[in-house]
């Protein structure tokens, strides 16, 4: 039964979305999410001249009026801040960009991550094709990200209430929290959805209770409701039976609306074995500590949630317990403890505890943004002062740290790669020494990258060789044909430090 059916037997009833181009790229951070601190990635024109990370300051985003940009250009990042040119998209396929973006990782490294997001968020020409679907694409990523937020404020931008996007727009105000909002503008022009249970949900939410009721009894009469979708209406329209009755059983692929529905009677669904974008629920205040350091966690991973954020739930109150999430509370609080008290010693040992526990769980560059500054003017020696110096390269101040390394061929291979002059003959294996070779020639595009930046897409060739480098983990061949690529379409510090983090964090280390 369509919901435009169900509407019509009710009211019965109630009746009587290289070269010129690469030299456009300018000097400027590259931010994805300005509110959510991003690890800021520099754009440089040329790789080996002055350094390019000289400050970590991430700019003001600056929107330019909605009525500017037609809706498939809409962007939170304009290209005065993210350097990058404003046709960077328009001679690619909208086809073309869904597949590249299909095969994005979740958690690729922190630096190809960054690039993911600023990628997302640029203001830009469309590509051909349909831009509203490929604004869709772009909303979907950026959801399978578990970035909740900005992919609602980039719709919003937009303008969300058309059939074409209000149903991305419905999900993202359900799992941003926003459903009031939604579910007024549903209410005031039906016809943007034509989802039967959104509209009971909303008839409901915004106070008519009545028609609400009346339109799930119609909808059962005519069998359209059935299974965990029918008992979660019956039980969110009857407050008395959700206290009584059992709730249905968990779904293993619940939408937003589900899931919202779940809440709403008593019986929320755990986020842990759900999509990321779910995650943002538990950092509302409803769940215990527990769970909220987990979501955090997770969300952090992907680049959605600042490491500060995950910083003060670790630091919220003392572990409850022992074993998994409270060893890693328990670790991060005591090294906050040893670096206030000063005393080196202590320092030594909190130090190695929590940097084991953060990588068990991928943590690592996290770990680096809330503690790397304070590890470093620490003035530690041996071994603690070699990984203090390894998490240090890891921050957007990586340039500082590798002006003055400790004794040792690795930390003295480091810093060069760190300044874009690595000595290969210093690197420890041949992973290092292939990847030294990304900056010790002149940088070069793969052949597919380089075709398409002649082609003018320039913005298919970055994303490419982001996807490049992401995939080839454990092939250092690829991932220095992917640095090539970067460095020479300008994004010299996004390569370094892609670099840093896979000789730094590759498994073993």
């Amino acid at each position: 039964m369509t919901r435009i059916k169900l509407l019509l037997v009710a009211g019965l009833l109630l009746a009587p979305c290289l070269p010129a181009q690469a030299q456009q790229i300018g000097q400027r951070p590259l931010s994805a999410i300005d509110w959510l601190d991003q690890v800021p990635t520099t754009l440089a024109p040329h790789p080996a001249e002055p350094p390019v990370a000289g400050h970590a300051r991430i700019p003001h985003i600056e929107m330019t009026p909605l009525g500017d940009a037609t809706t498939g250009a809409v962007g939170l990042l304009p290209p005065s801040v993210t350097g990058l040119p404003a046709d960077m998209w328009a001679a690619s396929n909208a086809a073309d960009l869904t597949a590249l973006w299909d095969s994005a990782g979740t958690q690729p490294a922190a630096a190809i991550q960054a690039l993911y997001h600023t990628l997302l968020l640029a203001e830009a020409e469309p590509p051909r094709g349909d831009a509203d679907a490929y604004l869709r694409t772009r909303i979907a990523v950026l959801r399978r990200f578990g970035a909740v937020e900005p992919a609602y404020e980039l719709l919003a931008r937009a303008g969300p209430l058309r059939p074409a996007l209000f149903a991305a727009w419905f999900d993202l105000s359900l799992l941003h929290g926003a459903e009031t909002e939604a579910c007024t503008d549903l209410r005031a022009a039906p016809g943007l959805l034509n989802d039967d249970a959104a509209q009971i949900y909303c008839t409901a939410l915004t106070g008519d209770w009545p028609t609400a009721v009346l339109l799930f009894d119609t909808g059962r009469a005519l069998g359209t409701w059935e299974g965990p979708r029918a008992a979660l209406l019956e039980q969110f329209l009857d407050p008395e039976m959700s206290e009584t009755a059992a709730p249905p059983p968990p779904m293993d692929q619940p939408t937003p609306l589900d899931f919202r529905l779940f809440e709403a009677i008593g019986s929320p669904l755990p986020t842990r074995g759900l999509p990321a974008a779910y995650a943002m629920a538990d950092l509302r205040g409803t769940v215990g500590w527990k769970a909220e350091i987990e979501a955090a966690e997770r969300l952090t991973r992907s680049g959605a949630l600042a490491a500060g954020r995950l910083m003060g739930l670790y630091t919220r109150q003392r572990p409850a317990a022992s074993g998994g999430v409270w060893d890693r509370v328990a670790a991060i609080q005591k090294l906050e403890a040893a670096l206030n008290s000063g005393t080196p010693g202590r320092i030594d040992t909190a130090l190695n505890a929590a940097w084991l526990r953060m990588g068990d769980e991928g943590l690592e560059i996290p770990f680096a943004q809330i503690f790397g500054a304070r590890l470093a003017a620490a003035d530690l020696t041996g071994e603690a002062g070699a990984l203090a110096y390894r998490i240090a390269l890891l921050t957007a101040d990586y340039e500082a740290a590798a002006a003055s390394p400790p004794p040792g061929d690795e930390a003295q291979f480091l810093a060069g790669l760190a300044q874009g002059r690595p000595n290969a003959a210093l690197a420890g294996d041949s992973a290092g020494q292939i990847l030294a070779g990304a900056f010790t020639q002149p940088p070069q595009a793969a052949p597919d990258h380089a075709l398409l930046i002649r082609q003018g897409k320039l913005g298919e060739a970055v994303l490419s060789a982001a996807l490049q480098f992401d995939r080839a983990s454990g092939d250092p061949g690829e991932m220095a044909a992917a640095l090539g690529t970067l460095r020479t379409v300008g994004l010299e510090d996004t390569a370094r430090r892609a670099a840093l983090q896979a000789l730094i964090l590759r498994p073993g280390e």
